[in-house]
């Protein structure tokens, strides 16, 4: 189970940005791999606590882990709803860690991944999926086309001289917290630590070609109206030898129905019958997401009347539960009488029996809803 995010950090969830970036500064010097060199325990906080910031310094990010937890993160495919955060690479927080102290790293730690060469992250791709409610309520797979950045055939690469590949030139200065290594990308391969030497016909300076690529992914069940879902390796290439692709955001929109509406996990559904299946009560067969069900209508069932249907809503998003059907039933009242429907309702107006009597055991309108939100 993974840890809270909150906890890594050592805040509760009032804290603001301030906070937030303080809290993390701490958990980032203590467990930096500079001052911890080959102590693995060290360099997973280090990491955690990237991740963590990552998330709780963005407002939107943020709002969602505080509803859903770490479900708003997780999806198919390895990816996760707002971006994904648990396949953050060293590249992605040491760019974050010079974000925070200005740039670079303690010591001799050479920036990007412990000294070695640098590893360049192709762009993320966003894109919106239609989604029925059908899809959503089953998560079935999808099948989309996707333009994205590739490498041409035949595009080669050399390393940069100038950096000797790393894609970063580093100065080191003295501070109060020892000696600061600071990076700044690299002014003659602009940061990918490669050259292009050989740029093959209809690729452009870092030779990429725009290509259509066919993703499969499955649909997160019960996922609602604006979630996004990280596909990880499935954005745009980067050029050179060492660049990995980026990742496609999935921003999922959902369809309206025709006769059902959704309110979180559960659905509603309105039931209309007349005045004469009111009365004396009828049987009748609805669509649900499930599959068709039978539904008794009592005798005497009043306007307004909300049946519920347990467990036949929509999945948690989070998987921990689902959703109920609720029936609101309306009686409908005719607004066109033919010559002898209108003579057996002259006829039925003055009885007694057919005159509005509601008993105390009868719930009004907004106590109806009041019980169906609670």
């Amino acid at each position: 189970m993974k840890q809270d995010y909150y906890e890594i950090l050592g805040i509760d969830k009032s804290a603001n940005a301030a906070t937030i970036k303080k809290a993390y500064r701490k958990k980032a010097i203590e467990f930096h791999p500079d001052k911890n060199p080959g102590d693995k325990e060290a360099e997973e906080k280090f990491k955690l606590a990237a991740e963590a910031y990552e998330v709780l310094s963005d407002p939107d990010k943020k709002a969602r882990y505080d509803q859903y937890g770490h479900a708003a993160f997780e999806g198919a495919g390895g990816g996760g709803y707002g971006g994904g955060f648990g396949g953050m690479n060293m590249e992605d927080i040491f760019r974050q860690f010079g974000d925070i102290f200005g740039g670079g790293s303690f010591g001799g730690f050479s920036g990007f991944g412990g000294g070695g060469r640098n590893q360049i992250k192709g762009s993320n791709l966003r894109i919106k999926v239609k989604a029925t409610l059908e899809d959503i309520h089953s998560g079935v797979e999808k099948k989309i086309k996707v333009k994205r950045k590739a490498k041409a055939p035949g595009a080669t690469y050399s390393t940069c001289t100038t950096c000797n590949g790393r894609g970063q030139i580093t100065r080191v200065q003295n501070t109060i917290l020892g000696a600061m290594q600071t990076s700044s990308p690299c002014h003659v391969c602009s940061g990918v630590g490669e050259k292009l030497t050989n740029r093959p016909t209809g690729a452009d300076a870092d030779g990429l070609i725009t290509t259509e690529t066919q993703i499969t992914f499955k649909v997160p069940a019960g996922v609602q109206d604006g979630m996004q879902m990280k596909i990880t390796g499935k954005g745009n290439d980067a050029p050179g030898n060492n660049g990995i692709a980026g990742d496609l955001i999935v921003i999922f929109e959902e369809i309206p129905h025709d006769t059902i509406t959704r309110q979180d996990d559960n659905l509603h559904y309105d039931l209309y019958i007349s005045f004469a299946e009111a009365a004396l009560g009828t049987q009748k067969e609805i669509d649900t997401l499930n599959g068709k069900v039978r539904i008794k209508i009592e005798e005497g069932t009043q306007s307004g009347k909300i049946l519920r249907l347990r467990g036949k809503g929509m999945p948690s998003v989070q998987g921990y539960q689902t959703g109920d059907f609720l029936i609101h039933v309306n009686v409908w009242t005719p607004k066109n009488l033919s010559k002898e429907e209108r003579e057996i309702f002259e006829k039925m107006k003055d009885s007694k029996n057919l005159e509005p009597n509601p008993q105390k055991e009868e719930k009004s309108f907004f106590e109806k809803v009041k019980e169906m939100f609670s």
